[in-house]
């Protein structure tokens, strides 16, 4: 019985041993993305009129500090072609030097619809 302990025992430690020694796998250095996938990237992907109408109005309603209703009126009024009758009145309200609310109210009137 002591025998056949050893003998497993040292199955067990030639076993092991050999484990230990085996070198590890390489490992294979990290994929490089596919050679297509950096231009798609780096192409813009072109916008549609529409697309194109409303970056545009919101940067115009951002420049003029919009928020909440009046940006909302401002945006309506500009993606249905508005925008430039809302540039004639802005224009206009320069011209005739207004500021604050009485300059929203005109600008209001102005570029409501008829």
């Amino acid at each position: 019985m002591k025998e056949l302990v050893a003998v497993l025992f040292a199955a067990v430690l030639a076993v092991s041993t050999a484990f230990a020694q085996t070198p590890a796998p390489a490992q294979k250095p990290a994929a490089a993305p596919p050679a297509q996938a950096a231009p798609k990237a780096a192409e813009k992907k072109e916008l549609t009129p529409q697309q194109q109408r409303m970056s545009d109005c919101s940067k115009e309603a951002s420049t003029k500090g919009m928020k909440g209703d009046d940006r909302n009126k401002f945006m309506s009024t500009c993606l249905k072609g508005g925008g430039d009758k809302m540039a004639a009145c802005n224009k206009e309200a320069d011209e005739k030097k207004l500021h604050g609310a009485a300059r929203d109210s005109f600008v209001k009137k102005c570029a409501a619809p008829s």
